[in-house]
């Protein structure tokens, strides 16, 4: 039996003698802890570790944002929600856990979390859902309080592949992939139209044997053993091959990693990695930048709302802030300059920033045609959103396979 503090003992004898019940709460240590008066509890689920300088990274800075901006709030979450590192455990238990320690509002960052956040959101009808990158809500699958949320980010990959074409010596571009599915085809097209539109207009000198844009997949957002390829032989595989620039969609920094070892032994190697705006710390020497998300405004917006019960079910797909690019508290989406971005390069990007800013760049305009031969866009046809976001083939010009094996 646990031990009775001495005050604990001197309130059962006053019980004894008098009515003074009040006077008996038990000191901290005999209590169990219970959620402050108010309090308003959001969870996350994170697909990979919290300190990824990547992808998971930049949703749990984004809550912790979002903390700080809404008194009274207090964030939860469990990470390394994946086959390797939590085999046999399911959205659904997650989510369970999360609402067992008093979440409200339950944000998951993957998209393969769909299934298991529609379920969990049906199990849970009084919680309210923010699934990252999904369409349940676009198809009619969503209940209603699930709704979804993404950034543009093929108007930052786009600005990636400016920057790589911009650099590369050689116009030997590599991309490092992920899994294959729509999202991750429809920002390797826009890595690669970005790259092709710089290539073409504003290199002081197009490239002697024209532009070779590759992908290769590695089979998931990161290295797991045994089930994916190895992220850091598959970035030494393009390298040795004679890419000079390696542009990652993966959530981890490998690319980066490899180019600055290469670099460091004499090489001209140059990397831009994803997702997380300090992920360039990786590898300063050859980092020419660094698409990135930028979910605290969002979520901040998105939890004001769930807490004041004026939450509306939506699926969002939301623009950089083209006033200010990497404002933290305005832009969905941003692109931090790298270190080893020249000044002379610099300009030319922000050249073309600014030209996607005002329209007067529009890369998803026809013609355009899949890897198959098959028609894209026709002759001046611009993409609607649903074309750009349902992505089914890699573009002709991009060396790689456009769906899994």
């Amino acid at each position: 039996m646990k031990h009775l503090s001495v005050r604990w003992i001197a309130c059962i004898l006053l019980m004894l003698g008098t009515a003074l019940v009040a006077a008996c709460a038990p000191d901290a240590e005999d209590a169990a802890p219970s959620p402050t008066s108010g309090e308003y509890v959001f969870g996350m689920l994170l697909v990979g570790p919290s300190n990824d300088h990547g992808w998971s990274q930049a949703h749990y800075e984004g809550a912790k944002y979002a903390e700080s901006k809404i008194p009274g709030t207090r964030f939860i979450y469990i990470d390394k929600v994946n086959p390797s590192d939590r085999p046999n455990v399911t959205v659904e238990q997650l989510v369970d856990d999360l609402v067992a320690q008093g979440a409200k509002f339950i944000i998951t960052n993957s998209d393969d979390f769909k299934d298991g956040t529609r379920e969990a959101a049906k199990l849970h009808p009084d919680v309210i859902f923010l699934h990252i990158s999904g369409d349940d809500v676009l198809t009619g699958k969503a209940p209603p309080n699930l709704g979804n949320l993404m950034g543009r980010m093929v108007y930052g990959k786009m600005i990636a592949g400016c920057a790589a074409a911009l650099t590369s010596e050689t116009g030997h571009i590599s991309y490092l992939g992920p899994l294959v599915n729509d999202e991750t085809r429809r920002l390797v097209n826009a890595a690669y139209l970005g790259a092709r539109y710089c290539a073409e207009n504003l290199r002081d000198a197009p490239f002697a044997g024209g532009m070779q844009f590759e992908v290769v997949w590695i089979g998931f957002w990161f290295h797991i053993p045994g089930i994916t390829l190895d992220p850091t032989q598959v970035a030494n595989d393009f390298i040795n091959s004679g890419s000079d620039v390696v542009l990652s969609g993966i959530d981890t920094t490998e690319a980066l990693v490899e180019a600055q070892k290469a670099t460091d032994a004499g090489r001209n190697v140059y990397a831009i990695p994803y997702d997380y705006e300090g992920a360039c710390s990786q590898g300063p020497g050859v980092c020419l930048g660094v698409p990135y998300f930028n979910w605290g405004p969002a979520y901040e917006r998105h939890l004001r709302e769930a807490r004041t019960s004026t939450w509306k079910q939506a699926w969002e797909w939301l623009e950089p802030g083209w006033n200010d690019l990497n404002n933290r508290d305005t832009s969905p989406v941003g692109f931090a300059f790298g270190p080893a971005l020249s000044e002379a390069n610099r300009a030319k990007l922000n050249t073309f920033i600014q030209g996607l800013a005002d329209g007067t760049i529009n890369l998803f305009v026809g013609p355009l045609n899949f890897q198959d031969g098959t028609v894209y866009l026709a002759e001046g046809q611009q993409a609607t959103d649903r074309q750009i976001w349902y992505m089914p083939q890699l573009l002709e010009g991009i060396e790689g396979q456009s769906a899994a094996n």
